[in-house]
């Protein structure tokens, strides 16, 4: 698997954590799985614009100068998935002032974006930071369509990330990002165009143990509640 390849590299006091590139891989995927901005990992790498990367190149995936600690990242995956919990009753979909496309505390640092909920269904997890939750999880049936929650650009559209089956990735703007993960079928390539409420893929239980939806948006890398930039449910 891709997210295996991690070298840790120590100089001095400090260290430096290093990805080898695998085939499919992309500079957006790369920085997904290190929670890191795109535009970062180009910096420290030396890359400009169309972010392209090559199979088997090394890539810096911290800044310089940091002292860390790597675990192989299929310990660190399989400890995180040991820590979820398994929630025994399954939670409606909050119900939010319904016309509000977007929270206050979301909008300063989300212009121009205007977001839809990516399918029907029901929560079973919410976002967490303590839960090890990026994102929320929507069930629903095999074969459900999910629409891009927001226009953008496809930047990954693959199976290369440890747990999350087939995904897809969409650029939104500069500053956020969006994924969908467990598909049963992706429909678009990287590199498509895609609009708000287009299908992009089918909802199913690759990379799962049921059928859902994981669903998540990163602001500059970061994962942020995505509760709070979907619109309100009547």
């Amino acid at each position: 698997m891709a997210a295996l390849l991690v070298v840790l590299l120590l100089s001095g006091c400090g260290g430096h954590v290093y990805h080898m590139v695998e085939p499919g891989e992309t500079l957006y995927s790369i920085g997904w799985l290190y929670g890191q901005d795109y535009r970062e990992l180009a910096e420290w790498n030396g890359i400009s614009a169309p972010y392209a990367v090559r199979s088997g190149q090394r890539l810096r995936v911290i800044p310089g100068g940091a002292v860390v600690a790597v675990k192989p990242l299929a310990e660190k995956i399989a400890s995180a998935r040991a820590a979820r919990p398994n929630p025994k009753i399954e939670k409606p979909l909050l119900k939010r002032l319904a016309g509000s496309q977007v929270s206050s505390e979301s909008s300063a640092h989300n212009v121009g974006i205007s977001w839809q909920w990516p399918t029907q269904g029901r929560v079973l997890h919410y976002f967490s930071h303590s839960k090890l939750n990026k994102g929320i999880n929507i069930v629903a049936e095999q074969g459900q369509p999910i629409h891009a929650a927001a226009s953008g650009k496809v930047v990954y559209s693959g199976t290369g990330m440890v747990g999350m089956g087939k995904l897809i990735i969409i650029n939104h703007s500069t500053q956020y990002l969006s994924a969908y993960a467990h598909n049963d079928a992706n429909l678009v390539k990287e590199g498509q165009q895609v609009k708000r409420g287009e299908l992009i893929a089918r909802m199913g239980r690759s990379g799962a143990d049921r059928v859902m939806l994981h669903f998540e948006i990163r602001r500059e890398g970061k994962p942020v509640d995505p509760m709070k930039f979907l619109p309100g449910k009547k």
